[in-house]
Parts: C-alpha cells; structure tokens; sequence
C-alpha cells in the first residue's frame, strides 16, 4: 500500500454538498437528504462503483439522491469515519446545482433547502458540519459562517 492511500478494505465513497440561490431571497441554500434507513440527514452520497473516479460517483449519486444536476466546484475535505465496523473514506465536492427534480425513493425520502446556519444545526453527524464552513470558505462568504450565539 502506497503512504496516504486507502488499503483494500476502505469502503471508498464521494459525494457533494449541494448548493443553490434562493429562487425568492438570492441567499445561499445548502441541500441535505433525509436516509429512512438511518434516520439522518446528511450530503447527498454514495459508494463508488468499482473502477468509477470519485468526482463522477459525488455527481452520480447527487442525481440518483437528489435529482439535481450539478456544476462541480472545487474538492473539499475528506472524511474518515468507521462505518458498519470498516473503515470509510468520503471525499466531498462543492457543487452548484442547475435543475432538479425530485422523488423519493426508498434510500432518500426527504430533501432541504436550508441556509448554512440551518444545515449545521439539521447535520445528524457531527463530522458533517465542518463541510459546511468549507463550502462557504471557497464561495467567499465566511461572513454567514457565523454561528448564532
């Protein structure tokens, strides 16, 4: 195994925090999903599909969760949790998205659009949150990265 990549039993997975303006505000919206199998919230993700580049499964599986298209920007953070006993690796995307539609499905069966104050507060797992400080990092908007007191 080569320094700084995953062993053969890291579950690789890549996924997106999902970004748009408000159609009424203009202000920035985060998107999260509801999994009923977990009962969380969190960035539209998944895992990869054996051979599949990361940034194509972050954007396969934001269609497949989300039904939005996406505008890939700048890679974020890589989380490294246990997942199910086994070692997970997720490497993160900001993503601007240009039209949705969607459905629920027995994997997502809610989605919202929330400002980043809101969406850290909704995040179910703590090693969520610091991607949305990330998200607003590369848009240029630490400003609403404040917390309320």
């Amino acid at each position: 195994m080569s320094p700084g990549r995953p062993d053969d039993t890291t579950v690789q997975a890549a996924g997106c925090v999902l970004w748009r303006r408000s159609h009424l505000t203009g202000e920035l919206e985060l998107c999260l999903v509801h999994r009923p199998k977990y009962d969380d919230w969190s960035w539209p993700k998944g895992k990869l599909k054996r051979g599949e580049e990361a940034l194509a499964g972050a954007l396969r599986e934001v269609a497949e969760e989300t039904g939005c298209r996406a505008v890939p920007g700048p890679e974020l953070h890589t989380l490294r949790y246990l997942a199910g006993g086994r070692p997970k690796q997720v490497r993160y995307w900001a993503a601007e998205a240009t039209a949705c539609a969607f459905s629920p499905t027995d994997e997502v069966d809610r989605l919202l659009w929330l400002s980043p104050v809101a969406a850290r507060a909704r995040l179910t797992q703590p090693h969520d949150r610091p991607l949305v400080d990330a998200l607003l990092t590369v848009l240029n908007r630490p400003q609403a990265a404040e917390r309320p007191e």
